[in-house]
């Protein structure tokens, strides 16, 4: 445990310097796509590209849910329909090729934060891979290389770092869920038609929508908390910091504390400010 918390120290130093380069002022005709804007990580990916200037090319199942989040806005900046003139939202489904096809179709799309989520008995079995799939292959067809994708602690060689509760849940309520992230992971494995991208999988520890820390640590052992507004950052990070140390890599990521584990289960957490805890 000592050598895991020395590593996440020294980790996420390096971390931290990588992401301040990400926020430096980028070129004004650059956009970052998104999918799953509407959900409590895709928010805050969103709102977070808008602060630092960049052009947001959004797809969503329902427009109007691109909200502020949370976690950078507080209750009371929470949960406002966001409208900006960098924002330009489209309303599809990422299951669907020729909806993918518009968040590309305009060719200034340097990165891509994928953090697709909801219930499977909403979104479907295999939505998490379908759409990835899609992605993956506008991305080839409009020449776009890097992206980051969000899916889970425990996924792939992962699941040594979930503490046991979760992985209780993984094998049962959960299994679903987790069959579709770890083939959504493996798109981007040898031989996958992801493997040739700059990809970063992004597999956050217990979710919450606690305010931005600004530190990220990358660990080996058992994975603990991130506010949700940091999983943002980083995935910023992985989508456009041209010197980004975690290329074709898997991090863990959990915020300070490290490796104790609150995962956040009340309504707030699962719909937004507006939820009656």
């Amino acid at each position: 445990r000592r050598k895991d918390m020395v590593l996440s120290s020294r980790q996420s130093f390096f971390t931290c310097l990588f992401l301040t380069a990400a926020r430096a002022l980028q070129p004004p005709t650059m956009s970052i796509a998104v999918f799953g804007a509407t959900g409590l990580t895709g928010r805050e990916v969103t709102y977070q590209a808008l602060e630092r200037g960049l052009k947001v090319r959004a797809l969503c199942r329902d427009p109007s849910k691109v909200v502020t989040p949370l976690g950078s806005c507080g209750e009371e900046g929470a949960d406002k329909v966001v409208e900006d003139d960098k924002l330009f939202k489209f309303k599809g489904d990422v299951t669907k090729a020729e909806d993918c096809e518009k968040i590309f179709e305009t060719g200034d799309v340097e990165g891509v934060v994928v953090a697709l989520g909801g219930k499977t008995a909403d979104v479907g079995k295999t939505m998490l891979t379908d759409g990835t799939r899609n992605i993956i292959d506008q991305m080839k067809k409009h020449k776009v290389k890097r992206i980051a994708v969000v899916t889970s602690i425990g996924t792939g060689d992962s699941k040594k770092q979930a503490p046991f509760f979760f992985k209780v849940l993984m094998a049962t309520v959960m299994s679903s869920i987790f069959t579709d992230k770890n083939n959504q992971e493996a798109l981007f494995a040898e031989g996958g038609p992801g493997a040739d991208l700059e990809w970063t999988i992004v597999r956050p520890g217990g979710l919450t929508v606690d305010k931005p820390t600004g530190v990220v640590n990358v660990i080996e052992g058992e994975a603990g908390s991130i506010p949700r507004a940091d999983v943002a950052d980083f995935c910023l990070g992985a989508a456009l910091d041209k010197e980004w140390p975690y290329l074709q890599q898997t991090p863990c990521i959990s915020s300070v504390g490290g490796t104790s584990w609150t995962k956040d289960r009340s309504a707030k957490a699962r719909q937004g400010a507006s939820a009656e805890a």
